[in-house]
């Protein structure tokens, strides 16, 4: 079965990481803004199970993917060598708009630590906006395809289980 295949699966992409102790403060607790590394961990592996290498897509088009926004609810610490599960999934795609969803859970009990998202525009190498190159939507289409289920009014779907 490819990444893809199993990507289409599973409905979100699963990353590990281990807590280094830099990652801590003095009492052994992870400084927040390492959660926002991890989100970019998770979202260039998701990308990179899809078919769309980051670093493909800079140097096959141009595209660039800069971060409008991010956000982060912290709901328990990681501590020193905690290994994570990042789980990262595509929400939404158009035009030039990409959504991803968050879920960072400790590794043996699967407690949900963080949860977050990011919304990020394509780029050209002139800072202007850009359509998603075609092969790079099609793949991320039909992930979305595979893994949306319909959302309450008002809610957006994921398929990240709480």
């Amino acid at each position: 079965m490819t990444s893809m295949e199993q990507l289409l699966v599973r409905g979100y992409g699963e990353t590990r990481v281990r807590v280094r102790y830099a990652e801590t403060d003095q009492m052994g607790v992870v400084y927040h803004a390492n959660y926002f590394v991890w989100f970019e961990v998770g979202r260039v592996e998701l990308m990179r199970e899809m078919g769309v290498a980051y670093r493909d897509m800079e140097q096959d088009s141009g595209a660039l993917i800069p971060v409008l926004e991010v956000t982060a609810r912290y709901l328990a610490s990681a501590k020193y060598d905690d290994e994570l599960l990042i789980r990262t999934t595509l929400v939404n795609v158009r035009s030039s708009i990409i959504r991803f969803r968050y879920q960072v859970l400790r590794a043996d009990d699967e407690k949900l630590l963080c949860e977050g998202q990011s919304v990020h525009m394509v780029v050209g190498r002139d800072m202007k906006r850009k359509e998603i190159p075609q092969k790079y939507a099609e793949g991320m289409q039909a992930l979305l395809a595979a893994t949306k289920k319909p959302a309450a009014e008002g809610e957006e779907s994921c398929p990240i289980k709480k």
